[in-house]
């Protein structure tokens, strides 16, 4: 859950013939425009067009071939009702701004999707009256921008929320009827189940409206993950969660599965690298999985001591890269192939004396000046602590000692 986002600023084996193209033609500010193929709307990650430092989104296409971004995020206003806002604050109904990053987009031939909910902020689903104000509300969005394509990131708080859900939910199935052709995705919270408790219940949610959007995908990050292995088995395990769910068979529930990443060091602490990006494609790839997408393209990029210090950033991804690294893995799963770059930056190699200490467990009781490894980094117990993951963080019992 992308707790981040509340703190800065508020996740081949198929071809494109398979994918097939959507049909909505909508009007907009800057007038129709002709639909990507869906397989890029699957792959689109996501950008904040107006916070965590926006990057260039035509810089972004020019160096990796990218042609969709998922823009985030639309909110209830801060105040309260049932009006689509960015993030809280700016009414999509006078927006200049994000309108002008999506006609820069479709001026060098892309498009957008745009997302709603997120983590953090008070969602339309919380304060419209049913589905069909909800729905309302959101069809502003679709006609203001001419979209193609939808995203609801339905996570904390809101998903706890069983009201809420409930429009959310009927709001997206009345969406998907009215606009033919509309590309919906629905991302949640991902678990080393696949999803937890309230995520299940979106899915049961779901399945009593009958609606059936192209993926359900989840965000495997900042909930324990370690790797590319932890999260290929997530999403093994939520193609079961799918499949006892809908009564799908394996095949028919991968083909509605999608991926949701955090590039770099998650909000809890977690590294997943560009191997590890790498191994989760093959999988979505091999899997004939219908989403690869990640969080975010402002972090996708290198930190410098200053923007970071050893934490996780917004504007920035915690790991060595070159700029844009990431979003060439989104390319690969839309079928296109990124031009040649220079070989991703080596990282210093740690000290060869700097070993690694004994693993961190979860059931094990530590005191103040106890060490252990978690991440291929060296931690050292601020205090009595018990079940806490290492992440660094300032108030957290653990000190980062580094590398190892």
């Amino acid at each position: 859950m992308r707790r981040l986002r509340a703190c800065l600023g508020a996740a081949a084996a198929v071809t494109l013939a398979a994918a097939g193209t959507t049909a909505l033609v909508a009007g907009s500010a800057s007038g129709a425009t002709s639909a990507l193929d869906n397989r890029w709307y699957a792959a689109a990650p996501y950008l904040m067009p107006t916070d965590n430092d926006p990057p260039d989104a035509a810089a972004i296409m020019d160096a990796t071939g990218l042609k969709a971004f998922q823009l985030a995020f639309v909110l209830a206003p801060n105040g309260g009702g049932c009006s689509p806002t960015w993030g809280g604050t700016s009414p999509v109904s006078s927006d200049t701004a994000v309108q002008s990053v999506i006609n820069t987009i479709r001026s060098k031939g892309g498009d957008v999707s745009i997302s709603i909910g997120g983590y953090g902020g008070t969602k339309l689903g919380q304060t419209c009256a049913d589905p069909a104000a909800t729905a309302a509300a959101y069809q502003q969005v679709i006609t203001k921008y001419g979209l193609h394509a939808i995203d609801f990131d339905l996570e904390e708080p809101e998903y706890e929320n069983t009201a809420a859900i409930h429009n959310e939910i009927g709001a997206a199935r009345i969406l998907q009827q009215n606009n033919p052709g509309l590309y919906v995705s629905v991302t949640t919270a991902g678990t080393a189940d696949g999803t937890g408790w309230f995520g299940k219940q979106m899915l049961l949610e779901a399945k009593s409206q009958g609606f059936t959007p192209n993926n359900f995908s989840i965000m495997p990050f900042d909930g324990g993950f370690n790797g590319a292995a932890s999260q290929t088995s997530a999403l093994a395990n939520f193609n079961g969660t799918l499949r006892s769910t809908f009564g799908w068979d394996e095949a028919t529930a991968y083909a509605h599965e999608g991926f949701s990443g955090m590039n770099g060091r998650s909000d809890t602490g977690e590294y997943f690298s560009q191997a590890d990006f790498q191994t989760v494609l093959d999988f979505a790839t091999g899997h004939h999985m219908d989403r690869f997408t990640f969080w975010s393209l402002n972090r996708d990029r290198q930190c410098t001591p200053a923007d970071n210090g050893g934490r996780t950033s917004g504007s920035c991804s915690s790991v060595a890269q070159n700029a844009w690294d990431f979003a060439k893995f989104s390319v690969k799963f839309a079928g296109a192939t990124p031009p040649n770059s220079t070989p991703t930056p080596t990282p210093t190699p740690p000290n060869p004396g700097n070993s690694c200490k004994s693993a961190w467990s979860s059931s094990a009781v530590y005191v103040s000046g106890d060490e252990v490894s978690y991440n291929h980094h060296n931690w050292k117990a601020k205090w009595w602590t018990q079940n806490e993951t290492p992440n660094g963080s300032d108030w957290g019992p653990w000190q980062d000692e580094g590398s190892c």
